[in-house]
């Protein structure tokens, strides 16, 4: 493989990493093969650079913004992944189901007569926490920008 090629894979394994936590996940996403995900996975999170990258991209992203980016891709993700799983005539090799993108899913449970109940989460629920969570951040910087303003304080630009 092109070093350029394990260097931007390296990239996005740790950008990955830092918002899912989960390192097998991680080096999937990142194009790592499956079977292999782990021991590359281990491998990267060795290099000192590596965790001070995984850091650097955990503190520019607050677990404010983290769950802020979950309820988003739970609102306006799509579900083909879940779609196909809950069709299709059999199940699918392990291989396949570790590329499905599955976030959106809240339940998966087999049905007497062999098929597939996949129940996904309520998109209009993670719209209204979302709208929410925007409403009390906003709410926070008004606050503090009236604060500033009464303190006589230059505002930050």
């Amino acid at each position: 493989m092109p070093e350029n090629q394990k260097n931007q894979m390296c990239r996005s394994f740790c950008l990955w990493y830092a918002v899912l936590g989960d390192a097998g996940e991680a080096a999937v996403k990142a194009g790592f093969p499956p079977e292999d995900a782990m021991a590359q996975a281990v491998a990267i999170l060795s290099r000192e650079q590596n965790k001070r990258r995984i850091s650097q991209i955990r503190s520019a992203l607050s677990d404010t913004q983290s769950v802020i980016s979950g309820l988003k891709r739970l609102a306006f993700g799509n579900c083909n992944d879940a779609v196909y799983l809950a069709f299709a005539e059999e199940l699918p090799p392990p291989d396949v189901i570790r590329r499905l993108d599955l976030f959106g899913v809240s339940e998966i449970k087999r049905v007497k007569g062999g098929g597939v109940e996949v129940k996904l989460a309520d998109r209009l629920k993670a719209m209204e926490k979302l709208h929410e969570l925007q409403s009390t951040i906003n709410e926070k910087d008004t606050a503090e920008s009236l604060i500033r303003a009464l303190a006589g304080e230059e505002a930050e630009t």
